[in-house]
């Protein structure tokens, strides 16, 4: 039996009231510029969430539509692009980044936009 299941069958989709974690990472992608961009690993960092950057790729992963959280300013590290080049989720971060003024160039952001975000 599957412990995270649903008995449904549909799967929950996890809200911070289930979760105070992801409500913490959310509040923290929240709080990057506009025009800049930050690591999975400084969110998590600047979380308290240390060496969890895969939590914050999770956390995004099932955010609810409805807080429109700027994921496309979450990248791997040294600012590049995780999703492979030509993926739909890669050219629509290009795009977005490259309107918030943030020059993506060969999967990276430029390192003068990449902020390193408060410890909390």
């Amino acid at each position: 039996m599957d412990l995270f299941r649903p008995l449904s069958g549909k799967r929950a989709q996890p809200t911070g009231k289930d979760n105070p974690v992801l409500e913490i990472i959310w509040h923290t992608v929240s709080a990057i510029p506009r025009g800049k961009v930050s690591t999975y690993g400084a969110v998590a960092q600047a979380s308290g969430l240390r060496g969890r950057a895969r939590q914050v790729g999770y956390a995004l992963r099932v955010a609810p539509k409805e807080l429109n959280l700027p994921w496309h300013r979450v990248l791997g590290a040294g600012g590049k692009i995780v999703f492979p080049a030509g993926s739909r989720e890669y050219k629509e971060q290009s795009k977005r980044l490259g309107a918030e003024g943030v020059k993506v160039q060969d999967g990276r952001a430029p390192s003068a936009a990449v902020v390193l975000l408060d410890d909390r």
